[in-house]
């Protein structure tokens, strides 16, 4: 099970504060807060509240300098409080607070949910079913497809984002973010961003993506490895071309390019199937054309690097302290290379 430990150094928030706020905005919860922390995720902290009666998830940024349009608790809630009644794997939002007094930051408040993540390799829990890995994949895919064929319109997020342009906007955008966050010129980086400029394809269609869909963001029953039970970190859900989504699953997925660099944060283990395998049921479960999967991949991948480097800039910089985020430098590096081989394959 995906068990929440002790909050990391650096990272205790108001508790008197935000156990004050909880109980008013619930008046029904009973006894202490207790507060721990799943040490997962890179970016946003995410934290475990638990009374006498209820347990409840506490989301919010991460400390220091944000990037703009990232960690997005406002919008993280509206999809939330509303896709989880056509689309249930996502957890339901129950509140927003946008009051920075109470723990410094925005944060929104999402039902607790229990399971199975996995990180790195399948689990004990796992073990006695037959093509396991094939299995979790296939699931985590499925549940990618039906995201992307529910309607918007009725699913009351028609208004989340502009689908039109959608793909070109990304691209500057993550460009400009690259700018902003970089320590030093990369040529990788350089050749993989006009190469993106200079071939962007048409979208299929309009869909609600996720933006981060990957193995460790999904949530399974230790009994049912063919389910996507949750997934999690909807922060940068927008309205879009699907095959976004697609390419950052690839992007995080061991591949001939990806897996000689252990600096990698996602890193595989087992017979999982290779990335045709991902291809192919994805295409059987939506109908989509996966032609030019290769520009999604490396645009991902280029997202990828620059997440890695803002990530590094904030320890650099002192606003974390959070040691993994030493390694992120020579990653974002990496990441790019990666993206360079992926167009160029």
């Amino acid at each position: 099970m995906d068990k929440a430990q002790a909050v990391r150094k650096g990272e205790e928030l108001d508790w008197v504060q935000l156990e004050k706020y909880m109980k008013t905005i619930f008046p029904n919860l009973i006894g202490e807060m207790h507060t721990t922390q799943f040490h997962g995720g890179h970016a946003n902290l995410t934290y475990l509240v638990s009374f006498d009666n209820r347990a409840l998830i506490v989301r919010r940024p991460p400390f220091g300098k944000i990037a703009p349009g990232a960690h997005d608790m406002k919008r993280e809630y509206r999809v939330l409080s509303q896709l989880y009644k056509l689309y249930p794997r996502a957890p339901r939002a129950f509140h927003l607070c946008e009051d920075e007094s109470i723990i410094g930051a925005p944060f929104v408040v999402i039902e607790r949910r229990t399971g199975v993540v996995v990180r790195t390799k399948v689990l004990a829990c796992f073990t006695s079913f037959e093509q396991i890995e094939m299995r979790l994949v296939d699931a985590m895919i499925r549940a990618m497809a039906e995201l992307h064929l529910v309607d918007i319109e009725e699913a009351g997020l028609n208004q989340l984002g502009r689908p039109e342009g959608f793909v070109e906007r990304q691209l500057v955008g993550w460009a400009k973010r690259w700018d902003l966050s970089k320590l030093e010129d990369d040529d990788n980086m350089s050749i993989v961003i006009k190469q993106l400029q200079s071939n962007i394809p048409m979208a299929q269609r309009a869909s609600i993506i996720h933006n981060d869909i990957k193995l460790d963001n999904c949530q399974f029953q230790a009994d049912n490895p063919d389910k996507v039970s949750s997934i999690f970190d909807w922060d940068m859900c927008t309205l879009g071309d699907p095959l976004i989504d697609l390419g950052t699953c690839l992007s995080y997925y061991p591949n001939e390019h990806n897996k000689k660099f252990k600096s990698l944060p996602i890193q595989l283990h087992g017979n999982f199937p290779p990335k045709t395998f991902l291809l192919a049921k994805y295409q059987e479960y939506t109908g989509l054309s996966i032609e030019n999967i290769a520009w999604y991949e490396a645009f991902a991948c280029m997202k990828g690097v620059v997440v890695a480097q803002q990530l590094y800039s904030r320890y650099k910089k002192g606003a974390s302290t959070d040691p993994r985020m030493a390694a992120f430098g020579q990653a974002a590096k990496d990441l790019a290379i990666v993206a360079r081989e992926v167009l160029e394959a």
